[in-house]
């Protein structure tokens, strides 16, 4: 399991230019879910995202979660993060799980991220999304596990 996670001053996901989620101040998170993910993984990663202090304290200092600050998460799926492009000129999507196996697991790590008292917006799982950001800082983790 990948994520990628941005600190945003806002976020935004569309279908067909229907809007989905939209939050301010948050976490933008784009999750990639591999075969064998499990439970135990979305739980670290979805405790990491909502603990994880990424936003300043009023020194400056990353010392705030998301949490902290009363933020949001906009949470999209994400399967080319599974993509292996270290051989040839197209990625390999092998890695990736299959849509049944991954859409459940997905609505499982948000339904983790709100059971951290966390408002949470998504996109559509599958579906072609077209998202808009604008990225605090610019801050930009990747967490695996």
């Amino acid at each position: 399991m990948k994520v990628v996670i941005q600190r945003v001053s806002q976020a935004s996901v569309s279908v067909k230019e229907n809007l989905l989620g939209s939050i301010d101040k948050g976490i933008l998170v784009l999750l990639g879910i591999d075969k064998g993910d499990d439970i135990n993984k979305a739980e670290f990663i979805a405790s990491k995202v909502a603990n994880l202090r990424i936003f300043p304290d009023e020194n400056d200092k990353m010392n705030l979660s998301v949490k902290d600050i009363k933020g949001k998460v906009l949470v999209v799926s994400q399967f080319t993060l599974s993509g292996d492009c270290r051989k040839g000129k197209r990625p390999s999507f092998d890695t990736a799980e299959h849509p049944s196996l991954a859409e459940p697991l997905y609505e499982k790590f948000v339904d983790l991220i709100k059971k951290e008292g966390i408002e949470v917006e998504t996109g559509e799982f599958g579906a072609m999304m077209q998202i808009s950001l604008i990225n605090d800082g610019p801050v930009t983790f990747i967490i695996e596990k």
